[in-house]
């Protein structure tokens, strides 16, 4: 049994209100996540570099060969551990993760020692932007309006990298990043649509009462 277990619907910590409904959910693809999150590869080039630098330095130095593959070997085997780490790491953040979308607002669930979801409401995203990659999968972006703020080392990795002060909370490395997009755009133009038609609605009640009185 995981923490998870009591959830009611999956990656939702309360059942939804009446009249609100599940539209799309995803998970970040391990693999993207390792590569561009946890930077897997970089690090692996890093490696990569040092080795090569530490096997010629050690050839000039006249030591033997032996004393060149030694080393080499040492730090070949710790840059594979890195990389195993940070892989595993991608792995139980793309398990742990859940993303949903209702037609009223965002559901991010993430978290390994300490699960949370965060409510992202249409009213608070001012834009969305979506990002693919040579991979196949994709990015969304969230840029919310001034009032509307969240932590971005609370949400990493579920935010948009660099955007330290202007933090624009994201749907990493999804699968089907375009369908999913095209859902969230019909529901934000959904309701904001709604919204218009109740401004005017109330605009135009407030005119009738103007001109009775």
């Amino acid at each position: 049994m995981s923490e998870f277990d009591f959830e009611p619907i999956r990656g939702l910590p309360e059942p939804l209100p009446p009249g609100e409904g599940l539209l799309w959910q995803g998970a970040p693809q391990w693999g993207p996540l390792a590569q561009r999150a946890f930077h897997v590869r970089a690090i692996g080039v890093y490696f990569s570099l040092l080795i090569l630098l530490r096997f010629i330095i050690i050839i000039v130095d006249g030591d033997p060969l032996t004393v060149a593959i030694g080393s080499a070997l040492w730090l070949l085997l710790l840059g594979l551990a890195a990389m195993v780490i940070l892989t595993l790491l991608a792995w139980f953040y793309a398990r742990s993760t859940v993303y949903s979308i209702t037609d009223r607002r965002i559901v991010i669930r993430f978290g390994l020692a300490l699960p949370m979801a965060v409510n992202i409401p249409f009213k608070s995203i001012e834009a969305a932007d979506l990002i693919s990659h040579d991979d196949g999968t994709g990015d969304i972006f969230l840029k919310l309006i001034k009032d509307q703020k969240v932590n971005y080392w609370v949400m990493w990795p579920n935010v948009r990298p660099w955007y330290f002060f202007n933090v624009q909370p994201m749907l990493r490395a999804l699968a089907d990043a375009k369908s999913a997009g095209a859902i969230l755009a019909a529901a934000l133009r959904a309701v904001a649509n709604e919204t218009t038609a109740s401004h005017l609605a109330r605009t135009a009640d407030e005119s009738q009462v103007s001109a009775t009185t």
